[in-house]
């Protein structure tokens, strides 16, 4: 069996780097942000390239507890308006509804998953406060375009980045885009902990401050409640193992670019739709971070049967777009034919570092025979 993605392997490469890293955390005597949370948030700014990273206990809550920190200072209120992509994972849409604000859901650039400008101008009211932009699968989205409109507009930009770790565009990370940006470190992501965790990373002052009270009870200072706030910080042991993957997540990056690449040029095929960033060099595939492999083709059940048996897992992100879930039940009849399409024929192919060159080319010459 070809697993989708293996992680015990990806995490196995370090495990004399990750016992030394979790036993330094027992014998420190200090389990709650101690000096690996610190380290962690110091060295994961500077990867990005902001000020200030606040570590927190999940992806949802990094998107959270930004939005809420936002209606804290004054910059948006109960009712208003977030415009957010319309095929994205339902984690965006309910950090936004759990702040009492408007989700907005907007059809993406069927080619690239993501927002485009142009569908964000588009989406725009009054109402409109902020926008949440998702680098979905791990590529980024036009921000160099995105932000000169948001900024006319007087709209705040939070980068839902759970997927993009290490995501380029002109240079400059994933994270370091938007007015803060959310992270999860869940154990599938490209650099995932060994437990649920997250991040926000900014370079704004205030906002830092305020994300952190609120993720500590709403207090800076023990005792002392400036605000209502809940409990979700980064746990000590996960940032201590985090240390020790951030070093390895280029390269372990570099692998699954070239993987991509792999399977760009070797599955030819009329009935395959390939990501478009991957239709380039190895050079011009940089700013994907390719967190997933998603093709698009009509034939996905019939395909995804075939690689089955031939022992290759395969996964859909996502079956049911947000508008379709229960959870909504009141947008049921709402129509976004562009998610609805995306929905229906998405198929993730494997992708992981640890995938030999024997795998890869055994998911390829499956396929391929299949679209034979």
């Amino acid at each position: 069996m070809i697993p989708f993605l293996d992680i015990k392997s990806i995490n196995g490469q370090y495990r004399d780097a990750l016992v030394e890293a979790a036993t330094r955390v027992i014998d420190s005597g200090w389990y709650i942000q101690g000096a690996e949370v610190h380290a962690f948030e110091n060295e994961f700014s500077a990867y990005c390239g902001t000020k200030h990273c606040i570590g927190v206990a999940n992806g949802l809550d990094a998107l959270t507890l930004t939005l809420r920190a936002w209606k804290e200072m004054g910059k948006i209120n109960e009712g208003d308006e977030v415009i957010v992509p319309s095929n994205t994972y339902i984690a965006s849409i309910l950090a936004i509804t759990e702040n009492g604000l408007t989700p907005v859901l907007v059809e993406p650039d069927e080619s690239t998953f993501n927002l485009s400008a142009d569908s964000i101008q588009e989406a725009i009211t009054p109402n409109t406060k902020a926008i949440v932009i998702v680098h979905l699968y791990g590529q980024l989205a036009p921000m160099a375009e995105i932000m000169p409109l948001a900024e006319r507009r007087g709209l705040l930009v939070l980068e839902d980045a759970a997927q993009a770790h290490g995501a380029t565009l002109n240079g400059r990370k994933a994270g370091s885009w938007g007015h803060a940006a959310g992270f999860s470190f869940y154990p599938g992501k490209n650099l995932g902990a060994l437990g649920d965790a997250g991040a926000v990373t900014t370079n704004d002052p205030e906002l830092a401050s305020c994300i952190r009270a609120l993720g500590n009870y709403g207090s800076h200072k023990k005792y002392e409640n400036v605000y209502q706030g809940v409990n979700s910080r980064l746990d000590e042991l996960q940032a201590a193992l985090l240390r020790v993957k951030l070093q390895n997540l280029d390269a372990e990056i570099l692998r699954r670019r070239i993987i991509a690449l792999n399977y760009v040029e070797h599955i030819v095929s009329s009935k395959i739709e390939h990501p478009i960033s991957s239709n380039c060099s190895l050079a011009g595939l940089g700013y994907h971070a390719f967190h997933l492999y998603v093709l698009r083709t009509d034939n996905r059940e019939e395909l995804q049967a075939h690689l089955s048996e031939a022992g290759i897992q395969t996964l859909i992100h996502y079956p049911v777009p947000p508008h379709k879930q229960k959870a909504f039940k009141s947008w049921s009849q709402r129509s976004h034919p562009v998610s609805e399409r995306i929905h229906r024929n998405v198929l993730s192919l494997p992708m992981s570092p640890v995938m030999t060159e024997s795998q890869v080319f055994a998911v390829i010459d499956a396929i391929n025979a299949f679209l034979k």
